[in-house]
């Protein structure tokens, strides 16, 4: 079986185990048409769904289930044999037998609170239960079996479930708090949390403006030019030096 036909298995079955408290060996209620498509498609129900699920499973039937299939006909003798293998569960209807659709739909009524999951092939029951809470369905896809996911009516009373659960626990939480003393009888307000200013580490060095000094150096005009330094060396500077004595010597004489 793939990855995810597994996951999906394990996330159905999940949810009818948190929600409405279906527990291992799950309970496999089989009508008749169930086994003809299993027969037809040589599928061994008690080898081959236990695998599919993972689980571990009791296979069950109704007496009007039976008495529907023997009804019907030698062509579906093979199913019937498979069918009375089961365990037979009391329907009610032991006076008056009722059809297999109608007594399956009876034994689910309300929440199921037996915790079936049905295996049948009939679509007019399957469109039937999937109105009810709380049921899944188990139905054959040519050799393949398939557990349907929640239908919407399941889901919406598993929300409706969880949002009394959590009303009552709160009411329990608040009723344990007054008879400890730890109820708060004034909500006292939370205090507001002064603006803090802007990270300093995140923000801009302010740049210092140039103020308009007049001590400064006047600018340098355009039609001024630059005059360049001219570096003397220093042999040439003491040669210089000599000429200007000799000639101060010479005048003073």
């Amino acid at each position: 079986m793939k990855i995810r036909r597994y996951k999906r298995v394990n996330k159905s079955l999940g949810f009818f185990a948190n929600n409405f408290g279906f527990r291992q060996p799950y309970q496999l209620l089989v009508d008749g048409t169930f086994c003809l498509a299993a027969l037809n498609n040589k599928i061994n129900v008690a080898n081959d769904v236990p695998k599919y699920l993972q689980s571990e499973v009791k296979l069950i039937t109704t007496p009007c289930a039976i008495m529907e299939t023997e009804n019907l006909g030698p062509k579906l003798n093979g199913a019937l044999a498979i069918l009375k293998n089961y365990v037979v569960h009391k329907c009610g209807h032991e006076r008056r037998p009722v059809t297999g659709s109608a007594c399956i739909g009876s034994m689910v009524s309300g929440e199921n609170s037996s915790h079936y999951i049905v295996c049948t092939q009939d679509r007019d029951l399957q469109e039937k239960l999937r109105n009810l809470p709380g049921v899944p369905l188990l139905y054959l896809h040519t050799k393949t079996p398939v557990l349907e996911q929640p239908c919407e009516v399941s889901l919406q009373r598993a929300q409706e479930k969880a949002s009394v659960v959590n009303c009552t626990e709160l009411e329990k939480v608040h009723k344990m708090k007054e008879q400890a003393g730890l109820a708060v009888q004034e909500e006292v307000k939370p205090k507001r949390r002064k603006k803090k200013g802007p990270n300093p580490m995140s923000c801009k060095k302010k740049q210092r403006k140039v103020q308009n000094n007049p001590i400064q150096k006047k600018e340098s005009r355009p039609d001024m030019e630059k005059r360049k330094k001219v570096r003397i060396p220093q042999h040439v500077r003491q040669e210089m030096l000599k000429r200007t004595v000799q000639k101060i010597c010479q005048e003073t004489t």
